[in-house]
């Protein structure tokens, strides 16, 4: 069973069983006079809601961000406090730079921790980051990936899996999972895949 034409599909439930790239996600919101922008997943909801109320726009939850701080203009400091409305703009990655050296990068482990620590100081920021980069040098360090990289966390979980296989066979496979249902629309590697 191959995908359905995006058109085709009539219910949340069963848009929900096939995997989409964002750009598809995009295209079909703007169709559907839907809001397009936000992240993958939330594209998706929009979609799905619409599909099963008859293309009712979905309400969009209230914005709860309480600080008026200005990421991007105020001057950062190792005292400044981690506010709710936080952002990882020029002006946050300049002051990181300021204090790691050019080394700095960001990375999902050292943001979520920064969006997660509300109240602590950019100091503290500062800390943990040198602390992620310490756990780094352990052989047995595996960061996280993000549920929105399923190709990247699909490529390390068939890797790990097949170890004398290359990357172009974890690709290879990738593609022709992408394009059958899944209960979630999650493309997940199972040792299965192999028999595809």
């Amino acid at each position: 069973m191959s995908r359905p034409p995006i058109e085709d599909i009539q219910t949340g439930a069963e848009f929900n069983r096939w995997y989409w790239l964002k750009v598809e996600l995009v295209d079909l919101c703007k169709r559907m006079h839907l809001p397009s922008t936000g992240s993958k997943f939330l594209l998706r909801d929009r979609i799905m809601y619409a599909l099963d109320h008859n293309g009712e726009v979905m309400p969009e939850a209230k914005n709860r961000t309480i600080s008026k701080f200005n990421w991007a203009k105020e001057v950062l400091t190792r005292e400044t406090l981690i506010t709710d409305n936080v952002t990882f703009g020029q002006n946050f990655r300049r002051f990181m730079k300021g204090q790691v050296g050019e080394k700095f990068s960001f990375h999902t482990d050292f943001m979520d921790w920064v969006k997660n620590h509300q109240g602590s100081t950019l100091g503290d920021a500062v800390e943990h980051w040198y602390s992620l980069e310490e756990q780094k040098k352990d052989p047995d360090f595996r960061n996280e990936i993000a549920d929105h990289n399923m190709y990247n966390q699909y490529t390390r979980d068939f890797l790990e899996d097949n170890p004398t296989l290359l990357p172009a066979d974890a690709r290879k496979y990738w593609l022709l999972k992408k394009g059958l249902p899944t209960e979630d629309g999650f493309v997940r590697y199972v040792p299965s895949d192999l028999d595809l």
